[in-house]
């Protein structure tokens, strides 16, 4: 079976699929369409639907028309985290999501909404991300990695003031832990699927790699690169709130969140950068590598595989994206595609992550102020 599979392939070239696995895999954490099975899928949408469900009551129930520019900044902000790509060993690229930074502000129930309207506007817009594995995406990015990062922000910073420097290590480590433990689950998501999904001679139906392979080849990257530049943008951020908005830092703990957290005033510094970022965007073309979105049954025979998979060469043309790669061979130019694709983006997502909040919360009223936590 898939098992014998990989036990039939010479020692030489299991290393030389371990390392295309590494060049693959890891290239991000969005699972392109085909490398999972509908079963699969199915799942992972039976997992995550939950969270977006108590996502949209606690959205419902903190938020209101005045802060809802909060959620669509930060929703935004993790977009275009998403398309600063590092180099990472083995010539492929990572990137951090944000999403441990929305979980310390809005908490990780909103979090879940915020990330997984970005990653959906990714997927439709971009072709980073596939439709079908959208929930897994979902799962891995708006789910395990807000959820882990705020457990862990929230053990060693319960009780401390905002301005505590504790904070700024908690959510370091927080991200760091968020972001490595997704790639983890999304390294388990593709290594189950040789074993569960084959042909009845044990050739894989869709991603080919076993675990002994995808562990490694997506946690050690992302524990060592991307986790690390996750978790100090993370920390820097904070830093950050810490001297111009301290009540965005208290607005998790609260039951409901102050008028004054998304007013212009406060989030005007923090759009200036969003819009800064998008100019410096053509800076994520710099790293080497293919990104998943460039992935195609032609990159498997190009790079040595003697098959492709019958189930990933069937689902991984299933929608065609706009403006596929952050691309739009239009302009001309690439850097400045990628800036306009990074700019079309972001607005989308800002409306729609501002429309839906204002439709959640239409008719709430929430307190103008919020008493800031003193020092114990």
């Amino acid at each position: 079976m898939a098992k014998h599979f990989w036990q039939d392939i010479p020692k030489g070239m299991k290393l030389y699929y371990v390392l295309l696995a590494g060049w693959l895999v890891t290239t991000a954490m969005h699972i392109p369409d085909g490398y999972l099975s509908p079963v699969t899928c199915a799942v992972m949408l039976a997992l995550v639907l939950p969270f977006w469900v108590r996502g949209v009551m606690k959205l419902r129930q903190k938020l209101n028309a005045k802060t809802a520019p909060l959620v669509a900044l930060l929703a935004a902000f993790s977009f275009v985290l998403m398309m600063f790509n590092v180099p990472i060993p083995g010539g492929t690229t990572a990137h951090a999501v944000g999403g441990a930074l929305i979980a310390i502000i809005l908490g990780p129930d909103i979090a879940c909404i915020a990330i997984s309207i970005a990653l959906l506007i990714q997927a439709l817009f971009f072709g980073d991300g596939g439709i079908l594995s959208f929930s897994a995406n979902s799962f891995n990015m708006a789910v395990v990695l807000p959820y882990v990062s705020y457990a862990i922000y929230h053990a060693i910073t319960k009780n401390s003031a905002l301005t505590s420097k504790r904070r700024l290590w908690a959510g370091g480590l927080g991200a760091w832990a968020g972001l490595t433990t997704a790639s983890f689950f999304a390294a388990v998501e593709f290594g189950i699927q040789p074993a569960l999904f084959h042909t009845a001679n044990g050739t894989p139906l869709y991603a080919p790699y076993p675990l002994s392979v995808s562990i490694p080849a997506m946690v050690i990257p992302h524990a060592l690169i991307a986790s690390v530049v996750e978790a100090l943008v993370t920390a820097a951020v904070v830093a950050y709130l810490q001297r111009a908005n301290l009540p965005a830092l208290q607005l998790s703990q609260t039951e409901q969140a102050p008028a004054e957290v998304g007013g212009l005033a406060r989030l005007r510094p923090l759009w200036i950068i969003l819009i800064v970022l998008i100019v410096l965007s053509p800076i994520g073309l710099l790293a080497p590598g293919t990104a998943w979105g460039e992935w195609g049954t032609e990159q498997f025979v190009g790079l040595g595989m003697k098959f492709i998979p019958t189930g990933l060469a069937k689902l991984s043309d299933l929608w065609s994206a706009p403006l596929p790669g952050y691309d739009l061979p239009q302009s001309g130019n690439a850097n400045l595609g990628y800036i306009l694709s990074a700019a079309v983006g972001i607005v989308v997502i800002a409306i729609v992550v501002w429309l839906f909040s204002l439709l959640v919360t239409t008719g709430k009223k929430l307190p103008d102020k919020v008493v800031i936590q003193q020092e114990k």
